[in-house]
C-alpha cells in the first residue's frame, strides 16, 4: 500500500484528536500553532502522507488578542461581530487566525510575546481593559504589525480602528433632550474600556450644552464583575426618591438589563421610563420594545483592521492613521416624550 499511516496513527503520536489531525492537514483554522507544529511533527516521523496542498505556507497565521471576559467572547453580542468581520476577511485573504484570549490573573506576558513572535506575521488587540496601555507599548516593541481595535495609546502613533464613540454618546443623549427629557440617568460602564469613556464623555457633553447636570446619584457606579450589570444598576436608579424619565445605557447589554428591571418593577417603556443606547446589535431590533440605539459599524471594524493588517504585512511601515466609523442613530419604540 503506498500509505500504511493512517490519521489515528498521527492523531496518537502527536496525543491529539483525530479531529485535530484532520484540521492540520487540510489547512483548516481553529489549531493552536503550538498544537499544529506538534501535528506536523508526528506526521514528518511517521511518514504520513499529506494531501499536496495541505502543507501550510510560510506562517500565514494573525493573531487577534482581546481581553478574557466573564462571557465567551464569540458570543459577547458586540465583540462577536467584530472577530466575525476580521476573521472572515482574515480567511478571504489566505490567513488563519489564531484567538488569543489574554488573562492579567493567569497569563504571563512574556509567554505571550514568545508565541507572537514565533507564530504570527501580525497582531490585532481589540478592545483595551485588562490589555492596558502598557502591556500594548510591550506588545508594539516586538516590531510585528500591530493595529488596534476600539482602542488608542496615547502618544502613540499606532494606526487604530475605532467607532465615533464621543460622537455616538452625543447622540443618544441629545435624542432624548429633543424629545423634551430632562429628568435624565445614565448608566456607564467600566472604567478601563476607552470606547466607553469616549461615550460618556459624549452623553455629558450634550447634556452640558443644554443646561442640565446629570447627578451623581443618577449615574451609579459599573456593576462590571456581573453579566446583568444594567439589571442592577437600573435598580439602583428605580430606588431614588424621584425616578428619571429618561435613560442613556452606554451599551445595549446594559440597556437590556436596564429594561428588564424596569418591567420587572410595573413601569412601561418608554411611557414611564424611556430609555435609548449605544451599539445596535443585532438583538437591539428584536427587543420588547424595540430598542432605540446608536449603530457602531461593528462587523466592517473588523475587516477594516485585517485590510489595515495585511498592508501592513505587506508593504511594511506605512502611515499610521485613526479610522474612525461614523455613528447613526436608529431611533425605535424605546425611546418617547416624557409622560
Amino acid at each position: 500500500m503506498k500509505n500504511r499511516v493512517s490519521m489515528r496513527d498521527v492523531a496518537r503520536a502527536a496525543g491529539v484528536a483525530i479531529a485535530t489531525v484532520s484540521l492540520v492537514v487540510h489547512g483548516q483554522p481553529g489549531v493552536s500553532p503550538a498544537t499544529k507544529r506538534h501535528v506536523l511533527e508526528a506526521v514528518k516521523q511517521l511518514g504520513y502522507s499529506m494531501p499536496a496542498a495541505s502543507y501550510p505556507t510560510q506562517n500565514q497565521t494573525v493573531g487577534l488578542l482581546i481581553e478574557k471576559s466573564a462571557m465567551p467572547v464569540m458570543l459577547d453580542i458586540f465583540y462577536g461581530a467584530v472577530i466575525s468581520g476580521f476573521q472572515s476577511e482574515a480567511q478571504r485573504q489566505g490567513f488563519q487566525v489564531f484567538l488569543y484570549m489574554f488573562d492579567r490573573e493567569k497569563n504571563n506576558l512574556e509567554s505571550l510575546r514568545s508565541q507572537l513572535t514565533e507564530n504570527v506575521r501580525g497582531l490585532v488587540i481589540a478592545n483595551d481593559g485588562d490589555v492596558n496601555s502598557e502591556m500594548v507599548i510591550q506588545l508594539e516593541a516586538l516590531k510585528l504589525p500591530l493595529v488596534l481595535i476600539e482602542n488608542y495609546v496615547q502618544g502613540h502613533e499606532l494606526p487604530c480602528i475605532l467607532g465615533d464613540n464621543y460622537t455616538a454618546g452625543y447622540m443618544a443623549m441629545a435624542h432624548l433632550l429633543s424629545l423634551g427629557h430632562r429628568s435624565i440617568a445614565v448608566l456607564p460602564g467600566p472604567t478601563k474600556y476607552s470606547s466607553l469613556q469616549d461615550r460618556l464623555r459624549g452623553c455629558l457633553a450634550a447634556a452640558a450644552e443644554a443646561g442640565l447636570l446629570i447627578p451623581a446619584e443618577r449615574m451609579p457606579q459599573s456593576h462590571s464583575h456581573h453579566a446583568k450589570k444594567g439589571y442592577f444598576e437600573m435598580q439602583e436608579i428605580l430606588r431614588l426618591p424621584e425616578r428619571p424619565t429618561g435613560v442613556v445605557a452606554i451599551s445595549d447589554k446594559t440597556a437590556f438589563g436596564a429594561m428588564e428591571a424596569i418591567k420587572e418593577a410595573g413601569l412601561k417603556i418608554p411611557g414611564d421610563i424611556a430609555i435609548v443606547s449605544i451599539d445596535d446589535v443585532a438583538e437591539a431590533a428584536q427587543a420588547n420594545p424595540p430598542l432605540t440605539t446608536v449603530h457602531i459599524p461593528k462587523y466592517e471594524m473588523g475587516v477594516l483592521a485585517m485590510q489595515k493588517l495585511q498592508q501592513l504585512i505587506n508593504e511594511g511601515s506605512t502611515l499610521a492613521v485613526k479610522s474612525v466609523l461614523y455613528a447613526k442613530l436608529v431611533v425605535r419604540a424605546s425611546s418617547g416624550g416624557p409622560v
